[in-house]
This record gives structure tokens, sequence and C-alpha cells, in this order.
């Protein structure tokens, strides 16, 4: 392919009608200036071979704003568009001032409002932001992306001013503009450019630290002709430097959006990409020049001079004009616009040939694969199980120090959070594998739209009712092939929505009579079939109960005649959910109780809160699992022999099943013991402590039959606890309890590390129990 031309169209020519079918245009990049106030080294306006910016006018006129909104406006009614996106973009658009962004975002709502929905956006790099200008921003709702590369030392390497002083506190200084609540609104993410001399994880934490609503990872522009560093023997830096920040990402939980991960995560499950970075999704977009001018995607000034023109403009010519130019439609094409070698590629769906301006080549034009094609195979490779999550390589999220600190018994508090970031990231990934069989159920689809609606807008409140135990759960049945429970997904909706104190409208399964809400409770109704409609506003929700509207505000005391909400106990201020309601809190190999009385809950709650109690003061070094690890209790049916019966289960972490105990000591000490369960839980959904495909079996003093090593393992993490419990009190049955469970748990170890089954880490971690034991006195 040869450098398109630019084709120059005769003024006083009629319009002409596109002769092609028109895949219509939603995405507009409007340059409201063409200068900036950096001069950042690897910018592709400025620096890269394209120097078309020196022939624009400085600012947009009014004039071309109101022919570019009049243009987008007719477009969107002739193809019906439910939405479009105008992203005001530079040069700098800030430089712009307050009064002319307000003219400008202000003509567009008035010309483009009235014929479909606007989202409207600005990319900045964020010196010139003012209070003035934000509020703006919030009077219009556009929201902001701010540019930046990580801390001081990572920004400055590029993002400077033209005498070379830093940018960084001017970026910062915007950063918390955005965050202040009556900003907030107008707080769209972060946009980092890739740098191999920057410390990935320290950019990582440098990034969330400024709270963004959503970051995107971008890699430099670069081509065939002008490639991309790569340090001497490394195969897919890139790739390398990305996939660190996935797993630390996937660790805590993901705790933000990333753009390109979660584009990747979701081309693995069969969805569709948020980025056209990655996968064959259409790139519906077409940048405005200052001058009225359209132009390609405006990274194509990093191939050539020329290289983004198309000879169109809004003065002459429709957006249909610019939809069919050559060099827009193929990037519309998916497969059929790519190379042959990448065609032929196994992982062309995920990868989708990459960013089109990182495949030009002299001579072959863009008829390429992407000069970044070995980091891009890497990053679909090591993000090919989305339900995994994590790759079970322990350095890559449980540092040596953390299984050492766990494997002592306890666990410090930044032990403990990295445990639970962990499960909320597994149960996230589960989730989201199962969005391409949500698609062809009607409750769950509608679920997943307003789940990830509620994702952007209220984040805290889906990873509540995600971190609800029973979620994964759920989640693993429908993974197993239980496709009957999909529509729980819209119940898992309603119930974040309703945290959020969201607006929605959308149906749920009724199950065996009755409503469930994850982490609130269930209420009777007397819908007809298996579905009914709620309606939800101002963290309440409406539905029909016995031929009348009942609202329900869970957070309120009052309970309208069918709701159950789930009872909870506050040991020490931090909610604990008895959780007697949820459906797929039958995950254990005992019964579990049914709903309770008031009176039994009331002496569950006493109960539990006065076991945390002796375990803060009598056990304190236990008590940072509890209160880190620990969101329900679950109560069992009493065992007929009267034993202590308690349990915890790997799908349903968080949670525990006890039966009812004589008194709250008893309590405190099964809490510490399947609270250790937890533990270990969490550790082996991303260490491998085993060879899972070996069946030798462990004898163990506690059981007469043969345990597999993961429950001999369990049982040895289990015991330690109970006997360091043991060795702390005075009763006079003490010490023969602490004897007893100490040989326990140190006879079991001894059979783990001798029978040659354990990994390296495993080793490691058995070694470090067996060293506090022997460091009791």
């Amino acid at each position: 392919m040869s450098h398109p031309s630019a084709q120059q169209s005769d003024p006083t020519a009629p319009h002409f009608a596109p002769a092609t079918p028109v895949t219509p245009l939603s995405q507009f990049v409007l340059k409201l200036t063409s200068r900036c106030d950096l001069a950042c080294d690897h910018c592709y306006v400025y620096e890269h071979p394209d120097q078309s910016w020196q022939r624009q006018p400085r600012v947009m006129a009014p004039t071309t704003v109101e022919a570019a909104a009049l243009r987008i406006a007719e477009h969107a009614a002739a193809h019906r568009l439910a939405l479009v996106r105008v992203i005001l973009h530079g040069g700098e658009p800030l430089l712009a001032g307050a009064d002319r962004l307000d003219a400008t975002a202000g003509t567009l709502r008035r010309v483009i409002g009235p014929v479909t929905r606007l989202d409207l956006r600005m990319q900045s790099n964020g010196v010139l932001l003012t209070q003035a200008i934000c509020d703006v921003l919030v009077a219009h709702d556009v929201k902001v992306g701010i540019s930046l590369d990580g801390g001081r030392a990572a920004n400055d390497r590029h993002r400077r001013y033209a005498n070379g002083a830093s940018s960084h506190d001017r970026v910062l200084r915007a950063l918390s503009l955005l965050r202040r609540p009556a900003n907030r609104a107008s707080y769209a993410g972060i946009l980092c450019t890739v740098d191999l001399a920057n410390d990935p994880i320290q950019v990582y934490e440098a990034l969330l630290a400024e709270e963004p609503p959503r970051i995107d990872f971008l890699l430099p522009h670069a081509n065939w002709d002008r490639p991309p560093h790569r340090p001497d023997g490394a195969a897919t830096p890139y790739a390398d430097w990305l996939l660190a920040i996935y797993r630390r990402w996937s660790a805590d939980g993901r705790p933000v959006p990333i753009r390109l991960l979660e584009s990747l995560l979701a081309t693995a499950a069969g969805g569709a990409t948020g980025t056209e970075a990655v996968g064959l999704g259409p790139a519906d977009l077409v940048v405005i020049e200052t001058d009225g001018t359209f132009e390609q995607v405006d990274s194509l000034k990093s191939a050539f001079h020329g290289a983004a023109a198309t000879g169109l403009d809004i003065f002459r010519h429709r957006v249909d004009d610019a939809a069919v130019h050559p060099g827009i439609a193929v990037r519309q094409s998916g497969l059929a616009g790519l190379c042959a070698t990448c065609q032929a590629c196994p992982v062309v769906r995920r990868c989708g040939g990459g960013l089109f301006p990182h495949r030009y080549q002299s001579g072959s034009g863009f008829d390429n694969p992407s000069v970044y094609c070995t980091d891009l195979a890497e990053l679909v490779r090591s993000t090919a199980a989305p339900h995994r999550q994590v790759p079970a390589r322990r350095a890559d999220v449980l540092s040596p120090a953390v299984l050492d600190d766990l494997g002592a018994g306890q666990g410090s508090a930044e032990s403990l959070r990295q445990l639970a970031s962990v499960h909320a990231g597994v149960v996230r990934a589960l989730v989201v594998a199962l969005s391409p069989a949500a698609a062809g159920d009607p409750l769950a689809a509608d679920g997943w739209d307003l789940l990830v609606e509620l994702d952007l807008a209220a984040p805290g409140a889906v990873r509540a009712v995600l971190g609800h135990p029973f979620v994964r759960h759920w989640a693993q049945r429908c993974r197993a092939g239980a496709a009957d429970e999909l529509p729980h997904l819209a119940s898992i909706a309603a119930a974040a929505a309703v945290h959020a104190g969201a607006d929605a409208e959308l149906a749920v399964p009724v199950r065996d009579g009755a409503i469930h809400l994850p982490t609130l409770g269930a209420i009777a109704v007397s819908a007809a079939g298996d579905q009914a409609r709620l309606s939800i506003s101002d963290g309440a929700f409406e539905v029909q109960v016995a031929g009348r509207r009942v609202r329900v505000r869970p957070d309120l005391p009052e309970k309208p005649d069918g709701w159950q909400p789930v009872w909870q106990a506050c040991p020490a201020g931090r909610p604990v959910l008895l959780e007697d309601t949820d459906p797929y809190r039958d995950c254990y190999d005992l019964p579990v109780e049914s709903r309770l009385g008031a009176a039994v809950a009331a002496r569950w709650r006493a109960q539990v809160e006065e076991a945390v109690s002796w375990i803060d003061t009598e056990a304190a070094g236990y008590a940072g699992g509890i209160h880190t690890l620990l969101r329900a209790v679950v109560p069992l049916r009493p065992d007929p022999t009267g034993r202590s019966r308690s349990a915890a289960a790997r799908c349903a972490f968080g949670a525990v099943a006890i039966a009812p105990v004589a008194d709250a000591e008893a309590l405190a000490v099964l809490l510490v013991h399947e609270v250790q369960h937890l533990k270990l839980d969490a550790v082996l959904d991303v260490c491998d402590l085993f060879d899972r495909a070996d069946p030798r079996t462990v004898r163990v003093p506690w059981r007469a039959d043969p345990r597999p090593v993961e429950g001999a393992l369990h049982g040895v993490y289990a015991h330690l606890a109970v006997a360091d419990l043991w060795r702390r009190r005075s009763a006079p049955a003490a010490a023969g309890h602490f004897r007893r469970y100490r040989d326990w748990t140190a006879g079991a170890a001894e059979e783990l590390l001798g029978l040659g089954v354990l990994t390296e880490d495993g080793q490691r971690f058995v070694q470090r129990i067996r060293a506090t034991m022997d460091g009791w006195p």
C-alpha cells in the first residue's frame, strides 16, 4: 500500500452521496486548539513526521464549532444514533480558556442534544486547569481525562515545558481539583504512556494515588520505520511491563478499571473490546481539525506527513463522506481489514492486529502486523484465562515475605489485605467470564448491563456486592454449567444499585416465592411466574407484593410485610452478616439453618459480638484476620449429637458456618479456626503449595482416614492457631489441649515435609509453620 494522497475537492462541486454503504461514526475528536503549552518529546502531533499542525488556526473558530455540531447532528439523525461521543482535543484544549470552552460546550449541547444523547469529553495535560474551568466542565457535563505518566521522575521524563521545566506539580494540582466533590463528576480518568525506563509498579501506585475513575495505558507510538526501543535480549519488554501491572492490579482486586487490561480480559471471555488497541471491534472515529477538515485518527501522524489527511471538510462534506473514506472504512472492517499474516494468526480475534498506526512500513503501508506483534501476543497469552485472573506464580502476587508472615499463623494487616484483594480479583474475573453466557439470558443480560454502568458510576457499591461470600459460589455453579442460575446476575446488579443509591428498573428472578438480593435480604412476592420487576431509587426498591406496591429501604429499621433483611452483628462497629437468606449459602457439607426468628438472631448477634471482643482481648494476633476477612456467619442446624460443628469453603470466601455453641468463648475459637481456612484458601487461589496432580494422601493424627494433601495442609494451618489459643489460656485444661493440638500440627507438618509433594513455596510455608511452633516456650 502506498502513501494515500490528499484528496482535493472542487469547492464549486455539489455534495456527493457515498456510493458504498455507510457504517456510521459515533466518535468525533474536535481539535479545539492546535498548539500546546508542553513540549512532550513523545507527542505524535509535534514530534513525529507529520507537521501539518503548523498550518492550522491556533483555535477553532465559533463558526467552525457550529458547523461541526450541525454535521454531527445531521449524521446522528440520519443513522438514528442513540449516542455520540465528542472529545475536545488539541494541542491542549485548555489553551482555549474558560469562556471559549463554555461557548463550545454550549454549542455542542444546543445543536446535538435535541437529536441524540451527547457524551462530551476532553483530553488534557491538566496544567492550566482552574476551578473556573472546572465549573464550566461540570455545568456542561464534560468529563476530562488527564495525561500523567507516573511519579515526578517518570512524568518528567517526557512531559516537560519547552524550557525543560517540570509539569508534575501542576498536573497533580489539576487532579486534586478534579477529586473535589463538586468536580468529581467531571473526572474521567488518567492516560499514561508506557515507558520501559519507568518502574511499572511505581507508575501504577502513583496513578492509583490520584483516585482515578479509570486508567488507560498506551504503547508509545512507533512503526516498522521507527521501531520502539527494546532493551537487548528482551523479546517482549512492553508486554512484561504491562503484565507486571496486570498481576499487581489483579492481586489488588482490580480497584480501578484499566481499559487495556479489561479489554484483554473481555475478549478472552468472548466479549467486546473497549479500545482500538486490541480486538476486532470497529474504530468508528473521525477527527475534525481546527480548520474544519476531516482527518483520520490523528495518531496516524506518527507514520508520515499527510497520513491522516482525507481531503474532506465539514463545510462541503457530510460525515457520511468521511465514513466511507478508505482509511476510515478499513478500520471498521474487522478481520477483513488486516494483513494476511494477522488473518491467519490464532490470536487475531483478541489481538485485532493492534493499533492501526503501529502497522505502518514504507512500501507496504499499513498492510503489516503491528510493530508490537510479539508483545501483543504475550499479553493475549498471559491473560487467556480470565477465570483464573492471576497466574499461579507466587512471585507475581504473594512475596516470600508475605508467605512467611502468613505461615507464622496470624498475618499482618498488609498480608491480610492482599489476601482479600486477591479474592476480590478472582470473583470479579469469574463474573466477567460469565458475560458471554449472560448475553443469551434476558434477565442476566439486563443485569450485566446495569452492573457495567454501576462499575463506572459507583465502583464501591459493585465491590460491596461482589465481595459477598456467596457470589463466588453462584458464579462457579454457572461456570460449571448451571445456566438456569444465570438470572441471579440481575439480583446481584439490583443489590449493587440499591447500595449505590442509583435509579434502575429491571426484572429479577423469583426463587421459592422470594426475591433474593445479596448482602440485603429477601422479600416474598406474589408474582406469577419466575420473575418480578424492581424499581430502584434513592437506596430503596419497590416491588409488587400481594397485589400492592411495597417500598423497601434496607438501611431503615422499618420492615414491610414479606421483607426479611439479613441480620447483622456489629463487632467493634464493623458489620458481620448473619446470613440466613442467601440461596447460595448451601455450600457446606453440613445443613444450614433456615430463617432465624428475631430472638434467636439477637442471641447470635450478641454471641458473635462477644466472641470477637474476646478475640480482640485474648488473641489479638488473630483479630486482624477476623476484622479483615470475615464478612458473614452462616448458622448451621444443631448437631444431633451435640458436637461443635463449623466449616469454611473456598467458594464462599469471607463466610464461616457454625452450629450453635454454648458460649462466646467457644464461638471465638471456632471463628479463629475457620478464618485460618479462609486465609489458606486465598493463598491457594494464587499460589501452588503442592503438586495437585500427585494422588498421594497423608496420615494425620486427628482423623482415622488418610487425607488428601490439601486437606492435611488445611488441618495443619487451622490447628496451628487453635494450639496457639490454648497456649495463651490459663484454664485448668488448657495445657492438655495445647499439647494435643501442637502435637497434631507438628506431626502432620512433618508428614507433609517428608512426602515430597510440596512445591518450593509449599515447603517454605510449612517450614514457617514448624518454625513458629519451635519458637513457643
